[in-house]
């Protein structure tokens, strides 16, 4: 019998798909999506836009944000899907505190394909010399509970998706 996971998060650094999976996961389950970037401060925005690196305060509000939106929808008895960098363990400590059974899925990527692919996204704040800064900042979930860790250097949104969907159905409450 598998732990059960009442919502998601999935979670790395910029450039891992956490967005795209994250909405894929959604349509598959009919589960609600929440875009951890909508909901950041517009300073926090104007920061990272000039390539300046969030720190443990800017992201302190944020992170409050997230929790709450995580338990409205728990508390309106949907699935959460929540995409989110959620870079340190502390972070996650945090969101786990506010939805029990709160699941992780790390999409797990090297710095120079993170870098690629940030530099490629069009109309994003994030610029790919935020890269470095991320990487410095993350402290990589392995071991950790209700945690999936794969591959997003060498797998595409479909895999994935299908990886940490085939993963959640075996944990989620009937």
């Amino acid at each position: 019998m598998f732990p059960s996971i009442h919502a998601l998060v999935i979670m790395g650094v910029a450039g891992c798909g956490k967005s795209s999976v994250g909405q894929t996961l959604c349509r598959l389950n009919g589960a609600t999506p929440i875009e951890g970037d909508a909901f950041h401060p517009p300073e926090n925005i104007r920061k990272m836009s000039a390539g300046i690196p969030l720190t443990d305060e800017d992201r302190s509000g944020w992170l409050g944000i997230l929790s709450d939106e995580l338990r409205h929808v728990v508390a309106a008895g949907r699935l959460p899907v929540l995409a989110c960098s959620a870079l340190k363990r502390s972070y996650r400590e945090r969101l786990r505190k506010a939805v029990p059974g709160l699941g992780f899925v790390y999409l797990e990527l090297t710095p120079s394909v993170a870098a690629r692919r940030v530099a490629e996204r069009p109309d994003h704040f994030m610029p790919a010399s935020m890269i470095d800064s991320q990487f410095a900042t993350l402290e990589a979930p392995h071991g950790e509970p209700l945690t999936l860790v794969l591959d997003a250097s060498c797998q595409d949104v479909p895999q994935l998706a299908a990886a940490a969907d085939e993963w959640w159905r075996r944990h989620r409450p009937n």
